[in-house]
């Protein structure tokens, strides 16, 4: 049975995170913040063409508690340094996946090279929720290029989806993660067709990155996102044109969220927790 469409969503309206980072805020949005569990947040940076700049723009120090962050480069470099002492590039095609756990802070910008160019720039960036039991884990970060990441070949010269976390078709992604996730990247040519199997009760959307797509008998265009509901199996895709498909499928995690800034605990206790241990100095140190 095929996963119906619930909605097509197209990119909200924007606005900026520090001064590097023009993104659509689809998740948790106007939705109940369960909605996309395991992802709570989805933050998508459409195309934008940035001007040569000495200044590197991006976000300062700010600390995390409770999630992962997963951020995916379609177009231009990020670069990123955390407390854990983890630092480095996202290039194009490329996946961090940083564990924030018992608290971590960290700070991501514009790579130095393409912020003295300029050019191109999009990207997607999602929060994970933790469970209960490993909210508290040790910060751990994950980063992979796109030759890294498991490929899985689509036939008749179809293309290819990278699968980053989880499996598809026997291809597993090389991200570990703490509740059953799968994220993958399908980059189609024109004409494809593709048919994906995913849980009926996990949680399900697809942003559509590139290109134009029907969708189990729905087309959707470039920066819009489908959500599924949890009523089937199937999804069929046949790509229009060459096309670039975010596709994001999760385990519910059934237990109390609660959101604040930049944390996600289970109650207002373990928020004010993290507040009271990010100014006693517990998160680390990192110079902004």
């Amino acid at each position: 049975m095929k996963k119906s469409i619930e909605q097509i969503i197209s990119a909200p309206a924007p606005h900026m995170v520090g001064d590097g980072f023009r993104v659509h805020n689809f998740f948790p949005g106007n939705h109940d913040i369960r909605r996309m569990s395991p992802f709570f947040l989805v933050d998508y940076g459409s195309k934008i063409e940035f001007n040569p700049s000495e200044h590197q723009r991006g976000v300062g120090v700010h600390p995390h508690r409770g999630f992962e962050t997963v951020t995916l480069a379609y177009h231009g470099k990020v670069a990123h340094h955390d407390s854990g002492g983890n630092s480095g590039v996202i290039e194009e095609g490329g996946v961090q996946w940083m564990t924030a756990g018992s608290g971590v802070l960290h700070k991501e910008y514009h790579e130095k090279e393409f912020s003295k160019k300029g050019g191109t720039f999009q990207m997607a960036q999602l929060w994970v929720n933790l469970p209960a039991k490993y909210k508290m884990t040790k910060p751990k970060y994950q980063g992979f290029t796109q030759q890294e990441l498991s490929k899985y070949e689509v036939p008749g010269n179809g293309g290819v989806i990278e699968v980053v976390a989880g499996e598809f078709n026997g291809v597993k992604g090389p991200a570990s993660t703490f509740s059953p996730v799968n994220l993958f990247n399908a980059r189609l040519n024109k004409g494809a067709r593709l048919n994906m199997e995913l849980p009926e009760n996990f949680n399900t959307s697809i942003i559509v990155i590139e290109g134009t797509a029907t969708v189990n008998g729905k087309t959707a265009k470039t920066d819009e996102l489908l959500l599924f509901k949890n009523d089937g199996t199937e999804i069929e895709i046949e790509a229009n044109e060459n096309a670039v498909l975010l596709v994001m499928s999760g385990e519910p995690i059934n237990e109390p969220i609660v959101p604040y800034g930049p944390f996600l605990m289970n109650s207002k206790e373990e928020i004010m927790q993290a507040y009271d241990d990010f100014h006693k100095g517990k998160f680390g140190v990192l110079e902004d």
